[in-house]
């Protein structure tokens, strides 16, 4: 069976990525991607601004064969924030809402992989670095996925990220957290980047094929 991408953590000009709506979804729609989702960094400062693309998003899913997602990526907040800023988000339009975890590359405040798998209104914990056990656990049973990144720097704890969720059986998903042209990837580059983080390859079309769609089946998006 042949798979179509799906990438749900995508970054375009509206943030700090290069492009435009418009052109992203061209170039994933060339790479064969199914769906994506457009998850531009939000704080306070710009939550409100959110729905800015909606139309341009509208007008792509009416013309080409490709489904853009309207979502966030709630980036480098105060913890005490993130709940506040996930129920506006989606309240603002947001589809997917995701939250830019503890990567090892950056430094994001210490609680805020918790925080995020405790808010209901998130659907990904993007690159959580050493997430605990603890923490996993909280996102398997709120129904947050968390991501193999295929992003330089992101992916160094992809492995840990991958132990962690198969000790406690919380989802994953892999994702791109496209900045620009040369970060948008191939069905079959994530499956490698999958595979890399450890998983099997039955265990890597779960985290590629299953769990990005159930992510979507639950927000009711397809």
């Amino acid at each position: 069976m042949t798979h179509k991408r799906i990438d749900l953590h995508m970054h375009t000009l509206f943030s700090d990525g290069e492009l435009l709506p418009s052109e992203l979804a061209r170039r994933a729609s060339v790479l064969d991607h199914e769906t994506i989702a457009i998850t531009d960094h939000v704080d306070y400062s710009n939550v409100n601004t959110i729905c800015e693309i909606e139309s341009a998003i509208e007008d792509i899913n009416k013309n080409w064969d490709i489904n853009v997602i309207l979502g966030a990526e709630i980036t480098h907040v105060p913890t005490e924030s993130i709940p506040t800023i996930a129920k506006k988000a989606r309240q603002l339009g947001a589809e997917i809402v995701v939250v830019h975890g503890e990567t090892l590359s950056e430094p994001v405040i210490e609680g805020t992989n918790y925080a995020a798998v405790n808010s209901k209104d998130v659907d990904i914990l993007a690159h959580p670095g050493l997430i605990t056990e603890e923490e996993a656990e909280i996102a398997k049973k709120n129904n947050i996925a968390l991501e193999i990144s295929a992003r330089k720097g992101h992916c160094l704890a992809n492995g840990h990220v991958a132990n962690i969720a198969k000790e406690t059986g919380c989802d994953l998903v892999v994702n791109t957290d496209t900045h620009s042209p040369d970060d948008l990837i191939t069905f079959e580059r994530s499956i490698e980047i999958a595979l890399g983080a450890g998983l099997t390859k039955e265990e890597a079309l779960i985290a590629t094929v299953n769990n990005p769609k159930k992510i979507l089946e639950k927000r009711d998006i397809i």
